[in-house]
């Protein structure tokens, strides 16, 4: 089955393809973008990009993952990145990035909203559970927006293996 593209008012997410591979090494391999997540690392080297979209087919197939591209839908302007980790059958990780440039711009609740839909619909996930680091504050903001309730507070080890203070989220269908 292939991957259904989501659509809102001004966005389409659909998946990713190799086209997109510079545009997410640009957008994803800036420094701003990159302090704000746990796994996204720095510098983005080149051919770092093409491996990440070479395995979202296979996550789909898998039913472990679903990864899309946040685009403008009436331009097809890549602007970010949105996904669910399926743990289990019954709940997911959500995780998202949106490029520098288009901050501040609406996007990312607006997708993540779409992609609950589908979880708590096609997908048929009970839980969505969400994590950001306590130093990003406005991606709680989005967690909040989209009707996600603060649950704990931890730490991780992020992509460099040094300890994070992490913000969890979650909402439940």
């Amino acid at each position: 089955m292939k991957q259904p593209e989501l659509i809102t008012a001004r966005l389409l997410l659909r998946a990713f393809s190799l086209y997109d591979a510079h545009e997410v090494q640009v957008l994803s391999g800036n420094y701003n973008v990159s302090k704000t997540t746990l796994n996204i690392p720095f510098p983005y080297e080149p051919g770092m990009a093409e491996e990440w979209i070479g395995l979202h087919q296979s996550g789909w197939q898998a039913k472990t993952e679903v990864v899309y591209a946040i685009t403008v839908k009436e331009t097809d302007k890549l602007v970010g990145a949105i996904d669910l980790v399926l743990s289990d059958e019954s709940q997911g990780l959500l995780g998202y990035w949106i490029g520098e440039p288009y901050w501040g711009k609406g996007y990312c609740p607006e997708a993540a909203k779409a992609l609950l839909q589908l979880a708590f619909g096609e997908l048929a996930l009970s839980k969505v559970y969400a994590e950001h680091l306590t130093s990003n504050p406005a991606s709680g903001r989005v967690m909040e927006k989209i009707g996600m309730h603060h649950v704990a507070s931890e730490r991780k080890k992020d992509r460099n293996q040094e300890l994070a203070e992490m913000e969890v989220y979650e909402i439940r269908n």
